[in-house]
């Protein structure tokens, strides 16, 4: 008895690849929309107004690397909608567990032994202390191993051009806006939007001015880059160039240890300081709390091991 194979005619095993291949990309457009069609011609009108180079600016937007990212303002709404109605932590003293853990504590301590001379350096000249900066790039990027995997352009543009609460309303959750909390939501996007473009602004300038370009600069998703996580305002005004190569760049440790002190220095550290005028300076360095509380719990694990030595 013969066995029947299965056949199919070449002409339909060609449209059935098609299908195959065409359907994918239609997932694509309908899932991201804005990624695939997002109109930058409002910030490059507005970035040329303001005295970028418009050829330039339109040439930076065309770039393949471009994209439009709802994440970044779609998370700060929400973020920030839903702190209206929390209740404020219980616990004063509250801090990141996971940063106080032993072995955590360890990787600090032989990152700070590798980089004593280069940390003494900077006490010596800022008077801030060595446990306090690597507790801080500790907290901040995990010691440089994660200092974000977001272009920061595509953060700082996407957020920009998200003035109109309806631009990213289709990536909100569907209950977060009501009608009691609408005018708030369209009023902090329009906030956050002017923000971002503030930082855009930054961003490009020193990204230009230092041979930076600035589709390479990673960070974290609301643009903060270095293993300091500076936004891009306070790099130019607070970024030191410590090796003298005639640029800041915060993806090194020289530039990173003193820009970071020289910032602590700049908001009012001082060579003699109590914990409650610290924790001051800290806020201004990051609004909060707990993360303050962390940094000093760290800073003072690693200094009582210090002076056990």
């Amino acid at each position: 008895m013969k066995s029947r194979h299965w056949y199919m005619h070449p002409a339909t095993l060609n449209l059935g690849f098609r299908v195959l291949l065409v359907v994918p990309l239609l997932i694509v457009v309908v899932l991201w929309p804005c990624r695939a069609f997002a109109d930058w011609s409002p910030l490059i009108d507005r970035l040329a107004a303001d005295g970028f180079d418009e050829t330039t600016v339109r040439t930076l937007f065309s770039r393949a690397e471009v994209t439009f990212e709802p994440s970044p303002m779609s998370n700060k709404l929400k973020e920030l909608i839903e702190k209206v109605d929390r209740l404020p932590s219980d616990n004063p003293k509250a801090v990141y567990e996971g940063f106080l853990k032993k072995n955590v504590i360890a990787q600090a301590r032989s990152y700070l032994q590798e980089n004593i001379e280069l940390l003494e350096n900077v006490n010596n000249k800022y008077c801030v202390p060595k446990e306090i900066i690597v507790s801080i790039l500790l907290v901040e990027t995990l010691l440089g191993d994660n200092v974000g995997g977001k272009l920061a352009f595509n953060t700082l543009a996407s957020m920009a051009l998200s003035t109109d609460l309806e631009t990213i309303r289709p990536y909100l959750p569907k209950r977060l806006i009501n009608p009691g909390n609408e005018d708030f939501a369209r009023t902090i996007c329009r906030q956050k939007a002017d923000w971002a473009y503030g930082e855009l602004k930054a961003l490009v300038s020193y990204a230009y001015r230092s041979g930076f370009d600035p589709l390479t600069l990673r960070g974290s998703i609301y643009g903060a880059i270095g293993l300091c996580q500076f936004m891009p305002s306070n790099i130019l005004p607070y970024g030191v160039d410590a090796n003298n190569n005639g640029r800041i760049d915060l993806f090194t440790k020289a530039d990173a240890f003193y820009s970071t002190a020289n910032y602590l220095r700049e908001h009012g550290w001082k060579c003699t300081m109590d914990k409650s005028s610290q924790r001051e300076v800290i806020l201004r360095y990051n609004k909060s709390s707990i993360y303050v509380n962390t940094v000093l719990a760290v800073a003072q694990k690693l200094k009582n091991k210090s002076h056990h030595k």
